[in-house]
């Protein structure tokens, strides 16, 4: 069996760390790496180094600004794969994360993700200089230009 066999594959290789399953004993090896923290792949531009040579593969964009991701309907152009197809959705219209409560529908899975601290109250990020509690890291960014007096 190689590294690209299709998705109906029976996955018999389980991770013992978070139980993700692959199909083939190298892509379970690689995975591993992450929970290592054994960073194998090192960047020759900047201090940076990678368990996985396609993460290598896409930081070196940073330095080199290559976007080899297109979209065939406007002129953007992205450094991942991952990245256009999210871009995508701005013209398809799709919404394909659903909130379970209220009956809103999201493009992207971080939006729910704050979405949802609407309905909870959960306000994860804390500015400890003042007590204040914020749902989104920008507000909290926000919130500290008052105290630092950055604009």
């Amino acid at each position: 069996m190689n590294d690209f066999t299709s998705c109906s594959a029976k996955k018999q290789y389980s991770c013992d760390v978070c139980n993700k399953s692959f199909t083939s004993k190298s892509g379970l090896t690689t995975h591993q790496r992450m929970h290592t923290k054994k960073k194998l792949y090192p960047c020759d531009v900047c201090v940076k180094s990678f368990s996985q040579s396609g993460h290598l593969t896409t930081h070196r964009r940073t330095h080199t600004g290559e976007k080899p991701y297109a979209c065939d309907v406007c002129v953007k152009s992205f450094s991942e794969c991952g990245t256009l197809k999210k871009h995508r959705r701005t013209h398809t219209g799709e919404k394909p994360y659903d909130c379970d409560v209220c009956d809103m529908s999201f493009s992207q899975s971080g939006t729910l993700t704050c979405h949802r601290r609407t309905h909870t109250g959960e306000k994860p990020y804390a500015w400890d200089v003042c007590d204040m509690t914020f749902s989104q890291s920008c507000n909290l960014t926000t919130h500290r230009r008052t105290h630092t007096g950055e604009f």
